[in-house]
């Protein structure tokens, strides 16, 4: 049934009457200040003036005022806020750039400034996804999931989607005279989008209006066919219904039930989907014929349809308790069918005043009974919203679980991003996600090519967060071949395991002789920047469960094994085993380990600790302590030249000592960096640093200015040497730097 818009009032000259259509709205809904929404509606009206003045391309029915006037009919009839309605009359007016954001921000304020831009953020969505494209009868149900799920995690305000379904809903009531090509594009939008978004909100209000339309233009003979049915057995249907509501009111109000009856209009598209989904004829919807009660409490609706049921035969398999389980998009009634006068079937639905508001105008319903909590959000309302954010779900968190072996837990439990491709489909990512997991979202092909990114026309480096929204061209080469440095977390190239797997695929499949070689300078390189020398390859291989070293190289090669793994393994076998050590004291009994301790100390009970400023070790370091007149133990790393020459002159002070669990402290580390020297390399460390969250003790820079290079020595506090790896791999990756490792002491 489709919904007949009403005319403004207009002057003899044609124009619109601002002050009767501000009284008229002020007639529908409360306006908090008047005067500001007459403001709204000249500020439009002014824009569609100027326009004309500046010769500016205008067509008959362009006006953005008077459909800024539309869409604010149907938010007055859904009870929206003052706010929203402002923002809905200057919205078109934005839209079409005749009124800068700027100035309705500087004459309305942020808030409603804010509304424009959430709808104008929609708007721009809707330009880019293409109903139409490759198939007249729409997208995939995939891709349009994700396009609803996209819109969805763009509105940070009900109220920006609720203008968005009145703008759609006034344009949809308008194209009626338009090209067939404007009609079917605009229909299969409301249809695929913005029908099923009112529907999530629960505001049938509009939901009914938006599928009847985009009905009417994408399957015109089916509509018309049932319309016609509908109609000539109308005036019959009407009696009909009239004679079975004064039975209901007779009976309703013998047993002390105040109630509402009405007949209910059957929705052409429900009785449409309804015939195709039960595979039946017209005559055989039982719904056509309709009655609704609408009672004041919970248990007057029981009450009711026990009246009912004792009237007349309910029909089995065809009542559904909706107050007990209410449907997901928070929907109330009780409906039943029965056996009514005559033989024939009738639909009866219950429910109270309340329940029909929430049914009609879904998270609309709040601002009639908001009451008191005028410039306050109470928690009411607070609770909707959140009940909001629940019920706009499309489906469940995956939907499709056949590539689940290709997702971590970490992948699933994330929020997700919508982001665009070049065509216009919608891929869906992980939070986070970066151009080269977009890329093999896309093609393993394209991502295994890809050298660079352009994020909405602009390069973006291959680590640039994507946020939704965002329409992602791949720049790729004609030799596929991925870097392994996509493969080291610490750089942030990849975010899911989907492409971590697709890089990690490559490598495998690569010569053996090239991951060695490639396996073996990875790890040197980490070996040389932790500062580990003498480790015995072979050994180190098959602590790590391969034969030999150049099985393990291939496997770092293949990225099977992480190199800051086969590291923690090589701090292991360079500290030499207990028995080697010239120890004096005695007995070997290892004390327990002090709680607010990261130190070991063997035979000894809990003694002040402290580390050596000379070697500075870490935990995983291989350590040795030194007992000091009055101040504790110095620990320092087993290789350290002080600790050999105390070792050496005073041994009977030597006391073993190890690390103890997990650590809880940070401990000093110097870092050396060499790199070529540029405008902002200082800038673009210390950047790294604060990202890291690592504290920085002390800086000392020296540059060469004959080489134009420049040598610092950076003092931080470190946890652990997983950290330390990781900080080395992020200043390694900055621009200009020739090497950085740890110093030793």
């Amino acid at each position: 049934m489709v919904k007949v818009r009403e005319d403004y009032a207009v002057t003899d000259e044609g124009e619109v009457d601002i002050e009767r259509c501000v009284q008229h709205i002020a007639g529908l809904t409360q306006l908090e200040n008047i005067d500001q929404f007459r403001k709204a509606c000249e500020r439009a009206a002014e824009a569609d003036l100027q326009a004309i003045r500046d010769d500016q391309q205008w067509t008959q029915g362009a006006s953005s005022f008077r459909i800024g006037l539309e869409i604010v009919q149907v938010l007055a009839e859904l009870h929206l806020d003052q706010a929203s309605l402002v923002a809905a009359m200057l919205y078109r007016a934005v839209r079409e750039e005749r009124l800068p954001l700027e100035n309705a921000r500087r004459e309305f304020g942020d808030e409603i400034a804010g509304l424009i831009k959430g709808v104008l953020q929609m708007a721009a969505i809707s330009s880019i996804h293409h109903p139409l494209k490759g198939n007249v009868l729409g997208q995939s149900e995939g891709q349009l999931d994700n396009v609803r799920k996209m819109l969805v995690t763009m509105i940070d305000d009900v109220r920006v989607a609720l203008i968005k379904l009145a703008e759609r809903t006034s344009v949809i009531r308008a194209v009626k005279n338009s090209p067939e090509e404007k009609r079917m594009r605009v229909a299969r939008e409301v249809f695929d989008i913005y029908a099923p978004l009112a529907h999530r909100l629960g505001i049938g209000h509009i939901k009914w209006e938006l599928e009847d339309l985009s009905f009417r233009y994408l399957h015109e003979s089916a509509y018309k066919k049932i319309a016609k049915l509908l109609d000539e057995k109308r005036l019959a249907r009407d009696s009909y219904i009239r004679s079975v509501i004064d039975m209901l009111q007779q009976q309703l109000e013998e047993s002390g039930i105040k109630a509402e009856l009405s007949g209910r209009a059957k929705h052409i598209y429900s009785i449409w989907r309804k015939m195709r989904r039960k595979d039946i004829d017209f005559s055989q919807v039982y719904d056509v014929r309709a009655v609704r009660i609408l009672v004041p409490q919970v248990r007057d609706c029981y009450a009711a349809l026990g009246i009912v049921h004792t009237l007349w035969r309910h029909i089995p398999n065809e009542f559904d308790d909706y107050i007990a389980n209410p449907k997901e998009n928070g929907y109330q009634s009780l409906h039943t069918a029965v056996i009514g006068p005559e033989g024939k079937v009738v639909e009866v639905q219950i429910r109270t005043h309340q329940m029909h508001e929430e049914a009609e105008l879904g998270v609309c319903a709040h601002w009639l009974y908001k009451g008191t909590d005028k410039g306050n959000k109470s928690t009411g309302y607070d609770a909707k919203i959140n009940w909001l954010r629940q019920v706009l779900e499309w489906q469940e968190e995956l939907g499709d679980l056949s590539g689940l072996a290709d997702h971590l837990k970490s992948d699933v439990a994330s929020d997700r991003v919508y982001v665009f491709t070049p065509e216009g489909h919608v891929v869906d990512l992980p939070q986070g996600a970066t151009p080269v997991d977009f890329a093999y979202r896309v093609h393993t092909e394209i991502g295994h090519a890809c050298r660079g990114a352009r994020v909405n026309n602009r390069i973006v480096p291959l680590t640039y967060p994507l946020k939704t929204g965002d329409q992602i061209f791949i720049l790729t080469s004609n030799n596929p071949a991925p870097s392994r440095d996509w493969l080291n977390p610490s750089l942030g190239y990849i975010q899911t395991s989907r492409a971590r797997a697709k890089v990690t695929h490559w490598f495998k499949q690569q010569d053996r002789d090239r991951n060695i070689v490639d396996g073996r300078a990875i790890l040197e390189d980490e070996f040389k920047r932790l500062s580990l020398y003498d480790v015995s390859l072979n050994e180190l291989a098959q602590r790590v469960n391969y034969l030999c070293a150049d099985d393990m190289f291939a496997a770092i090669g293949a990225g099977d094994l992480r190199p800051a793994h086969v590291a923690n393994v090589a701090q292991q076998l360079l500290e030499p085993k207990s028995e080697q050590l010239d120890l004096k004291l005695t007995p070997q009994r290892r004390a327990p380990i002090p709680a607010d301790s990261d130190i070991h100390i063997v035979g000894v009970g809990k003694l002040k600790t402290q580390v050596a400023k000379c070697c500075k070790p870490l935990p995983g370091d291989p350590i040795g302590g030194y007992i000091t007149v009055g101040r504790g133990v110095t620990v320092h790393r087993l290789d350290c030249l002080t600790f050999l020459h105390l070792r050496e002159y005073e041994p009977n002070r030597i006391i073993e000592v190890s690390w103890g669990g997990q650590p809880r402290a940070v401990y000093p580390v110097d870092i050396e960096i060499e790199a070529y020297d540029r405008s902002g390399l200082l800038r673009d460390i210390t950047q790294v640093l604060s990202a890291s969250k690592t504290d920085v003790l002390a800086l000392h820079t020296q540059t060469n200015k004959d080489e134009n290079t420049a040598t610092m020595t950076v003092s931080v506090e470190i946890s652990s040497l997983e950290q330390l790896a990781r900080l080395l791999a992020q200043i390694r990756n900055l621009p200009n730097i020739i090497d950085v490792r740890r110093r030793r002491g």
